[in-house]
């Protein structure tokens, strides 16, 4: 009987490592594998995440500044399970190639035309957008240009209204379209006066300005402004995309693309005009507490669209880093209800 009771007592530690063995495998097994690829377009090396089976919904992830696929690295995981899920890095972003600002034209309209040969060489047919900050303008017009291919739009703080960029923030950035030599224009309001304080300069060049947005303490206040417990946030952001940001060459690229986003107001009505058209059904999942694209731009998009849903988010810019969990249920319960029951009731 006593040895009976030792053996006993021996064998159920056995056993529970034996179980949470068996849960830890199957947990690491249950988690889609994400592949990191990348493709030769015009002689760049054009960088990718891509998850989940090819025969599912595609979902292409157009990412923000100043950051690349990278804010994505949780969410595709979460998605891969139903739906296929692909994030290239834009040139002068993420792994991608990053040639410099005399060798490769850094304007929206050249990657957005450059994502549209992406789509193409990993085969990509029909596909729902998500569209986040920089993104919008790519994705937008890949939307316009081929609009039978679009299934649907993920907005997450992407603008395609004037209201969206009629805040301080964007004053000087104004500005700078019209005359990038301008000097202390748009820098006098609530926002910037405050970088000027700091560089202790009262008089600032736009370009001057502008590199501040390049900085440390600009990236992080990019991730942390807006959310309610700075806690939750990662500084492995940051920490990804600043020593980016800091390679030489980079912060060229980036003042060209501050430039070149001037294109894409002029752009807003045929945009609009795309929706009205084709009516993708839209989700909206937006950060209000953001003062780069303030939920202000979120709202004009019901007036064009009749299938849009609209959910403003407790938090600020960069709202997968705060609210990732969230926002995977809710895209993947609107994938789900406007995509592939859509494509079942037509089949």
């Amino acid at each position: 009987m006593k040895s009976y009771s030792v053996e006993r007592s021996a064998f159920f530690p056995v056993l529970l490592l034996m179980i949470l063995s068996a849960w830890l495998s199957s947990s690491y097994a249950a988690e889609p594998d994400v592949s990191y690829r990348t493709v030769e377009i015009e002689g760049l090396e054009v960088f990718y995440r891509e998850a989940g089976n090819p025969e599912n919904p595609t979902v292409l992830l157009l990412h923000g500044f100043p950051t690349s696929s990278h804010m994505f690295r949780e969410l595709i995981p979460a998605l891969a399970d139903d739906f296929h899920l692909v994030a290239p890095d834009y040139p002068g972003y993420g792994f991608s190639s990053m040639p410099a600002v005399t060798e490769f034209e850094y304007s929206f309209e050249n990657i957005a035309r450059l994502m549209g040969e992406f789509v193409d060489a990993v085969g990509i047919d029909e596909y729902s957008i998500y569209l986040m900050d920089y993104g919008a303008p790519i994705g937008y017009r890949l939307a316009a240009a081929q609009p039978e291919r679009i299934q649907s739009l993920i907005v997450q703080n992407g603008n395609a209204y004037m209201e969206g960029i009629d805040n301080d923030f964007w004053e000087p950035i104004r500005a700078y379209w019209k005359n990038r030599d301008a000097v202390n224009e748009g820098l006098d309001n609530n926002w910037w006066k405050n970088v000027k304080e700091a560089y202790q300069q009262p008089e600032m060049t736009n370009d001057q300005a502008l590199r501040f947005l390049l900085t440390l303490g600009a990236t992080k206040w990019q991730y942390t402004n807006g959310v309610s417990n700075v806690e939750t946030i990662s500084p492995d952001t940051w920490a990804h995309v600043q020593p980016l940001l800091d390679r030489p060459g980079n912060q060229e690229i980036q003042l060209q693309m501050f430039y070149s986003y001037g294109s894409n107001p002029p752009l807003y009505p045929a945009w609009q005009q795309y929706f009205r058209d084709h009516q993708p059904p839209t989700l909206i999942v937006w950060g209000e507490n953001d003062e780069i694209f303030p939920a202000a731009g979120a709202a004009p998009y019901t007036r064009d669209l009749n299938d849009v849903e609209t959910h403003l988010i407790n938090t600020g810019h960069f709202a997968l880093e705060s609210h990732g969990a969230e926002i995977a249920e809710l895209m993947r319960s609107f994938l789900n209800r406007k995509v592939v029951n859509s494509s079942v009731s037509a089949d």
